[in-house]
């Protein structure tokens, strides 16, 4: 049991029969009535996110979370298969509990939230940026940095996202995970 004292980001609570993450909160002491916290909390099931006011000293129940360090493998019918570095585990997991899973290459190192007590796997996080090549662009003409201008690009993993129109083909991109976006190219 914690208290709204205890409240920080990333802390896992159990409210509404789910289990939460609390993204954001906000202690609010108002010159008139009770404290209370506002905060936002994301569904680890359902990936939504609900905004929610607890009066400030009440007792919520929190879940026993561990982030464990593990290797992508491959992907097939079944989901994704990540291997654990520790104990070369294997370990499947559907598409709709990794965020960004369209940025992920054979070999690459996320980290996995397990629900300690169940020992079920909740979420997956890649790193923040990835660095991937561009296997197709229509071609980049001399003097396209001027405007904003972007076009579609096909990256290694199949994915695709806009880039800028002087990035060509077999270049290396870096991508922002969380966004899905161009950040830079990469020399």
């Amino acid at each position: 049991m914690a208290s709204t004292a205890d409240f920080r980001n990333g802390l896992v609570i159990h409210y509404n029969n789910d289990l939460y993450s609390i993204v954001e909160f906000l202690h609010v002491k108002p010159g008139k009535g009770p404290a209370f916290v506002r905060t936002k909390l994301k569904s680890l099931t359902s990936g939504k996110v609900v905004d929610n006011t607890f009066n400030s000293g009440v007792k919520v129940q929190t879940a026993r979370v561990e982030n464990r360090p593990h290797q992508y493998l491959y992907k097939d019918d079944m989901g994704y298969t990540f291997m654990d570095n520790e104990t070369f585990e294997q370990v499947i997991i559907q598409e709709d509990l990794i965020e960004g899973a369209g940025f992920m290459k054979d070999g690459e190192q996320v980290s996995i939230l397990f629900h300690a007590e169940e020992e079920r796997p909740l979420t997956v996080e890649l790193p923040a940026h990835v660095v991937l090549e561009i296997t197709y662009t229509e071609p980049g003409v001399k003097g396209d940095t001027a405007t904003n201008a972007t076009k579609p690009a096909t990256l290694e993993t199949g994915h695709e996202i806009n880039v800028p129109l002087f990035i060509n083909q077999g270049e290396k991109v870096k991508v922002d995970t969380r966004k899905g976006t161009y950040m830079e190219r990469v020399k």
